[in-house]
């Protein structure tokens, strides 16, 4: 399916690297290197560059933490969507979160689509994205509050659940209007779920795909990845791209990632090896 985010289409055979720029002075990551608005345009200027398709911008960190209202979330990242939008016409800007009103005021700036990683938290924000005619992400989370951590949770099919989740979602998306081909799936790795969990719906992210709706994982260091090979957030890289290489295989299609260059190529590599993609070029026993 032609993947459709507001103005900028890809075909069905293309993946996309979704780069992260935090607006937030504590991120797990980064630890806030991208808090000053200069060093977040640096760091999209870095990516573009890179070849990244999309930025994918949040004003809020992923764990608990400074309660942040309304108000300061959008001071976050309103004016700066508008000012990514208007140096980089042809990149798909993102935005992180979960507020509506946040979402249709960065639509209003400019923004293409809008990454809801708290799984529908806010049920108008699907009305904020087809109000504006943008891309909605449709996470799983097992109904878990925002910023906060999963705690013993229990699935008797965690693959079973993603899929029934997501596609609700997605279904509720639809009949608020937002077009199908705007319309993304994301199991959302380590939300609502421990490693096992993580782990599951990496081995079957397949099922996922089957669907036929485009789906999105983020991988990049997340804990399911250093909880399994025992790394801090530092050292996560290759348990990563191990990750994304099953994923890739899979045929996941966005990818929302730390590292863009050593991440497409590592999409790349898996696609070529699935048939979907062809090799940059084939000399070798030909010339």
């Amino acid at each position: 399916m032609t993947l459709r985010l507001r103005k900028h289409s890809f075909a069905d055979d293309e993946t996309l690297m979704m780069a992260i720029v935090n607006r937030t002075p504590d991120s797990f990551f980064d630890k806030g290197a991208t808090w000053a608005e200069e060093a977040a345009f640096e760091r999209v200027r870095l990516v573009a560059g890179q070849g990244a398709e999309i930025v994918d911008i949040g004003g809020i960190k992923a764990a608990p933490g400074v309660e942040i209202g309304v108000a300061e979330e959008k001071a976050r990242v309103v004016d700066f969507v508008a000012r990514v939008r208007a140096e980089f016409p042809e990149l798909v800007i993102s935005v992180d979160t979960w507020r509506a009103e946040v979402g249709a005021a960065v639509c209003e700036a400019g923004a293409d689509v809008l990454n809801d990683a708290w799984g529908g938290a806010d049920p108008e924000l699907v009305d904020a994205a087809a109000q504006y005619d943008a891309a909605v992400v449709c996470t799983h989370t097992g109904g878990v509050t925002p910023r906060t951590r999963p705690y013993r949770v229990e699935y008797d099919d965690v693959m079973r659940a993603v899929l029934d989740d997501t596609l609700g979602y997605a279904q509720r998306a639809l009949d608020a209007g937002v077009a199908r081909e705007s319309i993304v799936i994301d199991p959302a790795h380590d939300f609502g779920k421990n490693t096992f969990h993580s782990l599951e719906v990496t081995r079957r992210l397949g099922e996922m795909v089957a669907t036929g709706w485009p789906v999105l994982v983020s991988l990049s260091n997340k804990d399911f990845v250093g909880e399994t090979l025992d790394r801090p957030v530092g050292e996560r890289l290759l348990g990563t791209l191990s990750a994304t290489s099953i994923c890739a295989l899979a045929g996941a299609r966005i990818y929302r990632v730390h590292q863009v260059e050593e991440t497409r190529q590592t999409v790349d590599m898996a696609w070529s090896i699935a048939g979907r993609r062809k090799p940059a070029r084939v000399i070798r026993g030909i010339q």
